[in-house]
Protein backbone atom coordinates (compact mmCIF):
# COMPACT_ATOMS: atom_id res chain seq x y z
CA UNK A 1 0.00 0.00 0.00
CA UNK A 2 1.44 3.37 -1.03
CA UNK A 3 1.95 6.20 1.44
CA UNK A 4 -0.79 8.22 -0.27
CA UNK A 5 -3.30 5.36 -0.03
CA UNK A 6 -2.39 4.74 3.64
CA UNK A 7 -2.82 8.43 4.43
CA UNK A 8 -6.19 8.54 2.68
CA UNK A 9 -7.34 5.43 4.54
CA UNK A 10 -6.34 6.97 7.86
CA UNK A 11 -8.25 10.15 7.08
CA UNK A 12 -11.35 8.13 6.27
CA UNK A 13 -11.02 6.11 9.48
CA UNK A 14 -10.57 9.24 11.60
CA UNK A 15 -13.58 10.83 9.93
CA UNK A 16 -15.78 7.84 10.68
CA UNK A 17 -14.79 7.21 14.28
CA UNK A 18 -16.00 10.51 15.75
CA UNK A 19 -19.36 10.11 14.02
CA UNK A 20 -19.89 6.65 15.51
CA UNK A 21 -18.83 7.73 18.97
CA UNK A 22 -20.94 10.85 18.77
CA UNK A 23 -23.97 8.84 17.70
CA UNK A 24 -23.55 6.53 20.67
CA UNK A 25 -23.21 9.46 23.05
CA UNK A 26 -25.83 11.64 21.45
CA UNK A 27 -28.95 9.51 20.95
CA UNK A 28 -30.94 7.19 23.15
CA UNK A 29 -34.33 5.55 22.66
CA UNK A 30 -36.86 3.81 24.85
CA UNK A 31 -38.78 1.19 22.85
CA UNK A 32 -42.23 -0.07 23.92
CA UNK A 33 -43.97 -3.11 22.43
CA UNK A 34 -47.67 -3.62 21.79
CA UNK A 35 -50.53 -5.29 23.67
CA UNK A 36 -49.66 -8.74 24.99
CA UNK A 37 -46.24 -8.50 23.36
CA UNK A 38 -42.66 -8.42 24.59
CA UNK A 39 -39.30 -6.81 23.76
CA UNK A 40 -38.26 -9.96 21.89
CA UNK A 41 -41.08 -10.00 19.38
CA UNK A 42 -42.35 -7.35 16.93
CA UNK A 43 -40.08 -4.52 18.12
CA UNK A 44 -36.93 -6.63 18.44
CA UNK A 45 -35.62 -5.91 14.92
CA UNK A 46 -36.27 -2.20 15.36
CA UNK A 47 -34.29 -2.15 18.61
CA UNK A 48 -31.40 -4.05 17.00
CA UNK A 49 -31.42 -1.76 13.97
CA UNK A 50 -31.14 1.34 16.16
CA UNK A 51 -28.36 -0.24 18.23
CA UNK A 52 -26.44 -1.09 15.05
CA UNK A 53 -26.35 2.64 14.33
CA UNK A 54 -24.76 3.40 17.69
CA UNK A 55 -28.00 4.50 19.34
CA UNK A 56 -28.45 3.55 23.00
CA UNK A 57 -31.65 1.53 23.40
CA UNK A 58 -33.79 0.54 26.38
CA UNK A 59 -36.21 -2.08 25.01
CA UNK A 60 -38.72 -2.34 27.85
CA UNK A 61 -41.22 -4.95 28.93
CA UNK A 62 -44.28 -2.82 29.58
CA UNK A 63 -47.15 -3.39 32.06
CA UNK A 64 -49.40 -4.65 29.22
CA UNK A 65 -47.03 -7.45 28.17
CA UNK A 66 -48.15 -11.06 28.00
CA UNK A 67 -46.28 -11.78 31.22
CA UNK A 68 -47.15 -8.68 33.24
CA UNK A 69 -50.91 -8.35 32.56
CA UNK A 70 -51.29 -4.78 33.88
CA UNK A 71 -49.41 -5.38 37.12
CA UNK A 72 -48.90 -1.66 37.85
CA UNK A 73 -50.90 1.52 37.30
CA UNK A 74 -50.49 4.03 34.48
CA UNK A 75 -48.61 6.34 36.84
CA UNK A 76 -46.07 3.64 37.66
CA UNK A 77 -45.81 2.79 33.96
CA UNK A 78 -44.87 6.41 33.32
CA UNK A 79 -42.21 6.19 36.03
CA UNK A 80 -40.74 3.07 34.42
CA UNK A 81 -40.25 4.96 31.15
CA UNK A 82 -38.79 7.97 32.95
CA UNK A 83 -36.36 5.70 34.78
CA UNK A 84 -35.30 4.15 31.47
CA UNK A 85 -34.73 7.61 29.97
CA UNK A 86 -32.64 8.57 33.00
CA UNK A 87 -30.62 5.39 32.51
CA UNK A 88 -29.93 6.30 28.88
CA UNK A 89 -28.83 9.79 29.88
CA UNK A 90 -26.56 8.32 32.53
CA UNK A 91 -24.90 6.24 29.80
CA UNK A 92 -24.16 9.36 27.78
CA UNK A 93 -27.24 9.96 25.64
CA UNK A 94 -27.62 13.69 25.05
CA UNK A 95 -30.92 13.48 23.17
CA UNK A 96 -33.52 10.86 24.07
CA UNK A 97 -36.65 9.60 22.33
CA UNK A 98 -39.65 7.45 23.20
CA UNK A 99 -40.88 4.90 20.65
CA UNK A 100 -44.05 2.82 20.96
CA UNK A 101 -45.76 0.26 18.72
CA UNK A 102 -49.53 -0.35 18.70
CA UNK A 103 -50.69 0.00 22.32
CA UNK A 104 -47.18 1.26 23.05
CA UNK A 105 -47.82 3.88 20.38
CA UNK A 106 -50.88 5.17 22.22
CA UNK A 107 -48.86 5.29 25.44
CA UNK A 108 -46.09 7.18 23.63
CA UNK A 109 -48.63 9.84 22.65
CA UNK A 110 -49.83 10.02 26.24
CA UNK A 111 -46.25 10.42 27.45
CA UNK A 112 -45.64 13.18 24.90
CA UNK A 113 -47.79 15.40 27.04
CA UNK A 114 -46.35 14.21 30.33
CA UNK A 115 -42.60 13.60 30.37
CA UNK A 116 -39.39 15.20 29.17
CA UNK A 117 -37.90 13.77 25.97
CA UNK A 118 -36.63 15.22 22.69
CA UNK A 119 -39.14 13.45 20.47
CA UNK A 120 -41.78 10.75 20.37
CA UNK A 121 -42.44 8.06 17.75
CA UNK A 122 -45.80 6.33 17.52
CA UNK A 123 -45.94 3.27 15.26
CA UNK A 124 -49.38 2.04 14.12
CA UNK A 125 -51.00 3.23 17.38
CA UNK A 126 -53.93 1.06 18.43
CA UNK A 127 -55.97 -0.01 21.41
CA UNK A 128 -57.46 3.38 22.25
CA UNK A 129 -59.89 3.06 25.14
CA UNK A 130 -61.98 5.87 23.64
CA UNK A 131 -62.63 3.85 20.49
CA UNK A 132 -66.31 2.86 20.62
CA UNK A 133 -65.74 -0.60 19.13
CA UNK A 134 -63.06 -1.34 21.75
CA UNK A 135 -64.92 0.14 24.69
CA UNK A 136 -68.12 -1.79 23.93
CA UNK A 137 -66.17 -5.00 24.39
CA UNK A 138 -64.62 -4.13 27.75
CA UNK A 139 -67.29 -1.80 29.18
CA UNK A 140 -68.86 -4.45 31.44
CA UNK A 141 -65.45 -5.30 32.86
CA UNK A 142 -64.56 -1.64 33.34
CA UNK A 143 -67.86 -0.92 35.10
CA UNK A 144 -67.34 -3.89 37.40
CA UNK A 145 -63.80 -2.76 38.21
CA UNK A 146 -65.03 0.70 39.16
CA UNK A 147 -67.72 -0.81 41.38
CA UNK A 148 -65.14 -2.96 43.15
CA UNK A 149 -62.91 0.07 43.72
CA UNK A 150 -65.86 1.99 45.17
CA UNK A 151 -66.63 -0.97 47.45
CA UNK A 152 -63.09 -0.90 48.86
CA UNK A 153 -61.99 -3.99 46.94
CA UNK A 154 -59.72 -2.25 44.48
CA UNK A 155 -56.60 -4.15 45.51
CA UNK A 156 -58.19 -7.61 45.44
CA UNK A 157 -57.58 -9.61 42.22
CA UNK A 158 -60.74 -9.97 40.15
CA UNK A 159 -61.82 -11.52 36.84
CA UNK A 160 -61.32 -8.65 34.41
CA UNK A 161 -61.00 -8.55 30.64
CA UNK A 162 -59.00 -6.98 27.84
CA UNK A 163 -59.81 -7.10 24.12
CA UNK A 164 -57.77 -7.56 20.96
CA UNK A 165 -59.09 -8.14 17.46
CA UNK A 166 -57.03 -11.28 16.92
CA UNK A 167 -58.01 -12.81 20.28
CA UNK A 168 -61.35 -11.32 21.23
CA UNK A 169 -61.96 -10.84 24.94
CA UNK A 170 -59.50 -12.49 27.30
CA UNK A 171 -58.91 -12.43 31.04
CA UNK A 172 -56.09 -10.39 32.57
CA UNK A 173 -54.56 -10.92 36.01
CA UNK A 174 -54.92 -7.43 37.38
CA UNK A 175 -56.58 -5.65 40.28
CA UNK A 176 -59.53 -3.28 39.82
CA UNK A 177 -57.60 -0.22 41.06
CA UNK A 178 -54.85 -0.77 38.49
CA UNK A 179 -57.21 -1.90 35.73
CA UNK A 180 -59.29 1.28 35.75
CA UNK A 181 -56.19 3.44 35.19
CA UNK A 182 -55.52 1.64 31.89
CA UNK A 183 -59.08 1.17 30.61
CA UNK A 184 -60.75 4.49 31.42
CA UNK A 185 -62.22 5.70 28.10
CA UNK A 186 -61.28 9.27 29.04
CA UNK A 187 -57.94 8.32 30.58
CA UNK A 188 -54.32 7.82 29.61
CA UNK A 189 -55.00 5.33 26.82
CA UNK A 190 -57.55 7.47 25.02
CA UNK A 191 -55.71 8.26 21.82
CA UNK A 192 -58.24 10.94 20.96
CA UNK A 193 -57.41 12.76 24.20
CA UNK A 194 -53.66 12.14 24.02
CA UNK A 195 -53.07 13.70 20.60
CA UNK A 196 -54.63 16.97 21.74
CA UNK A 197 -52.43 17.36 24.82
CA UNK A 198 -49.07 16.51 23.26
CA UNK A 199 -46.47 19.12 24.21
CA UNK A 200 -46.37 21.41 21.14
CA UNK A 201 -42.67 22.05 21.71
CA UNK A 202 -41.84 18.37 21.15
CA UNK A 203 -42.01 16.75 17.69
CA UNK A 204 -43.78 13.49 16.88
CA UNK A 205 -43.03 10.98 14.13
CA UNK A 206 -46.28 9.22 13.29
CA UNK A 207 -45.76 5.91 11.49
CA UNK A 208 -48.96 4.86 9.72
CA UNK A 209 -48.40 1.65 7.74
CA UNK A 210 -50.43 1.55 4.54
CA UNK A 211 -51.64 -2.00 5.20
CA UNK A 212 -52.62 -1.53 8.84
CA UNK A 213 -55.89 -2.93 10.20
CA UNK A 214 -58.87 -1.24 8.55
CA UNK A 215 -60.14 0.18 11.82
CA UNK A 216 -56.79 1.82 12.57
CA UNK A 217 -56.34 3.12 9.01
CA UNK A 218 -59.69 4.89 9.28
CA UNK A 219 -58.55 7.04 12.19
CA UNK A 220 -54.80 7.30 11.63
CA UNK A 221 -54.67 10.40 9.42
CA UNK A 222 -57.43 12.35 11.23
CA UNK A 223 -55.73 11.73 14.58
CA UNK A 224 -52.34 12.69 13.19
CA UNK A 225 -53.85 15.98 12.03
CA UNK A 226 -55.07 16.63 15.60
CA UNK A 227 -51.49 16.83 16.87
CA UNK A 228 -50.28 20.29 17.90
CA UNK A 229 -48.31 21.97 15.13
CA UNK A 230 -44.56 21.48 15.28
CA UNK A 231 -42.20 22.04 12.33
CA UNK A 232 -40.50 18.67 12.87
CA UNK A 233 -43.62 16.56 13.35
CA UNK A 234 -43.89 14.13 10.45
CA UNK A 235 -46.13 11.44 8.99
CA UNK A 236 -44.38 8.37 7.55
CA UNK A 237 -46.41 5.72 5.71
CA UNK A 238 -44.37 2.58 5.01
CA UNK A 239 -45.74 -0.19 2.82
CA UNK A 240 -46.26 -2.59 5.72
CA UNK A 241 -48.93 -4.23 7.84
CA UNK A 242 -49.50 -3.67 11.54
CA UNK A 243 -47.10 -6.34 12.74
CA UNK A 244 -44.34 -5.47 10.30
CA UNK A 245 -44.47 -1.70 10.83
CA UNK A 246 -41.66 -1.42 13.43
CA UNK A 247 -39.15 -3.17 11.18
CA UNK A 248 -40.32 -1.36 8.04
CA UNK A 249 -39.95 2.03 9.71
CA UNK A 250 -36.54 1.45 11.33
CA UNK A 251 -34.48 3.41 8.79
CA UNK A 252 -36.87 6.37 8.80
CA UNK A 253 -37.04 6.41 12.60
CA UNK A 254 -33.24 6.56 12.87
CA UNK A 255 -33.09 9.29 10.21
CA UNK A 256 -35.79 11.38 11.90
CA UNK A 257 -34.17 11.04 15.32
CA UNK A 258 -30.86 12.19 13.87
CA UNK A 259 -32.51 15.17 12.17
CA UNK A 260 -34.32 16.22 15.34
CA UNK A 261 -31.19 15.81 17.47
CA UNK A 262 -29.10 17.78 15.01
CA UNK A 263 -31.47 20.72 15.04
CA UNK A 264 -31.39 21.21 18.81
Amino acid sequence: MSAIVRTFACILLMACLPFTAAAQELLGAVVMHGKGGSPTRLVADLAKSLESRGILVANLEMPWSGKRDYDVSVEKGELEVEAALAGLRAKGAKKVFVIGHSQGGVFALHLAGRINADGFITIAPGGSTANRYFYERISDSFTRARELVAAGKGNEPAELYDFENARGNYAVKSTPAVYVTWFDPAGAMSQERAVKVVNPNVPVLWVGPTRDYAGLLKFSLPLYRDLPKNPQTRLYEPNADHRGAPTAAADEIARWMSDVAGSK
